[in-house]
């Protein structure tokens, strides 16, 4: 039997051991081709290429190459007819799900990877999400953040929503060498002392690392030798974080603007942070699902995903948004209370575990393939 042919469109992608696993659980079923739009060339095409999976770049480097990536991409879907066109990411959704239109593909699907962001902070991008809603026939939602803003925010038909949470293998951040965290150890200078605060977050207003920065200098008070690592550390709230971290010492912080071997770095932090400032700006929040299984001692606010299974005391320490001072209390109280510590780690990994399987998201993309 032939198989259905499968284009993924993706954007502004350098790494993504997500994309990669999908990849690989995908191409054994179909004929499956990646389009990447990027401004040069990546280490996921780098990847798809190595394990045999059609892959093109399409050079993409902002607005002025809209139009050359559009062409590109339709007279690819004219001549090739794929069954199923599936876009990632905003630029990927725009211009994909629009040349998949004119190329007359009938499924046309995208994930939205955005929750309210457009709603609350860039309010004339909410026009190109309800396009790209009216262009897609199913839109997968990753959490109920997404839901909330695809059905009540943007009045999206139910029947065109499907649910499908990211899946993940999370073996990788179970079993992970000593040598590759020593090595990532020595590569960014992280202390070998205790204790070790981790933030995974791009510097971005909405994060709410502007929060963790006070909670951590009050934290020094009591624990002099802890260290505050903050990775993936570029983006357009550097320079106000950055006047924050002046009051930090800087034996006391290390910046990691990009890792590619994360499941070695969370192998580092003894407490994790991870605090959006409200239940629906972070879409998912894969660092949750990655930091519970990585066995680590966390402290969240209740955003994304988290909001759909964390409990207090039970997978993390739960703080409300926007509170420095309870993000001091759960540092304090979690590197003071080893059976807790014990408790979050237990209970985090099974609920992730349980929730977050790779195969169960991929059984649901055969479904959606297949409908």
């Amino acid at each position: 039997m032939k198989k259905k042919h499968v284009v993924y469109i993706v954007s502004n992608v350098q790494k993504s051991v997500a994309f990669e696993n999908t990849a690989q659980a995908l191409n054994p079923f179909y004929k499956l081709t990646f389009l990447l739009l990027n401004p040069a060339s990546s280490d996921l095409q780098d990847f798809l290429i190595q394990n045999n999976i059609a892959v093109s770049k399409i050079t993409y480097r902002g607005k002025r190459d809209l139009l050359p990536a559009f062409f590109r991409i339709f007279f690819f879907l004219l001549f090739n007819r794929p069954q199923v066109v599936h876009a990632h990411l905003f630029d990927a959704q725009m211009v994909g799900l629009s040349a998949a239109w004119l190329a007359g593909i009938r499924t046309r699907i995208y994930t939205r990877h955005t929750s309210n962001f457009h709603h609350i902070y860039h309010k004339k991008g909410v026009k190109y999400d309800r396009f790209s809603n009216r262009l897609a026939t199913r839109i997968i939602s990753i959490s109920q953040a997404t839901d909330f803003t695809l059905l009540e925010l943007e009045k999206v038909s139910p029947l065109k929503v499907v649910k499908i949470p990211h899946g993940f293998d999370l073996d990788q951040f179970v079993n992970v060498q000593q040598s590759r965290v020593d090595t990532i150890r020595a590569k960014w200078k992280i202390p070998n002392q205790q204790p070790v605060i981790g933030v995974v977050a791009r510097f971005i207003e909405w994060k709410g690392i502007q929060y963790i920065v006070p909670a951590f200098k009050e934290f020094l008070k009591t624990n002099p030798a802890a260290c505050l690592v903050l990775c993936n550390a570029t983006g357009p709230y550097k320079q106000n974080l950055e006047l924050l971290l002046k009051e930090v010492p800087a034996a006391n912080q290390v910046i990691v603007p990009f890792e590619a071997d994360m499941a070695a770095l969370y192998k580092l932090f003894d407490i994790y942070v991870h605090t959006p400032v409200s239940s629906l700006v972070e879409a998912f929040g894969q660092t949750y699902v990655e930091a519970l299984a990585s066995g680590i001692p966390a402290i969240f606010t209740r955003s994304g995903i988290a909001a759909e299974f964390v409990e207090h005391k039970k997978h993390a320490w739960v703080v409300p948004f926007e509170n420095s001072e309870s993000i001091l209390e759960g540092m304090t109280a979690l590197w003071k209370d080893k059976s807790l510590q014990n408790i979050l780690i237990e209970n985090g990994r099974q609920v992730v575990i349980s929730q977050f399987k790779m195969q169960d998201m991929i059984n649901s993309l055969h479904k959606l393939y297949n409908a």
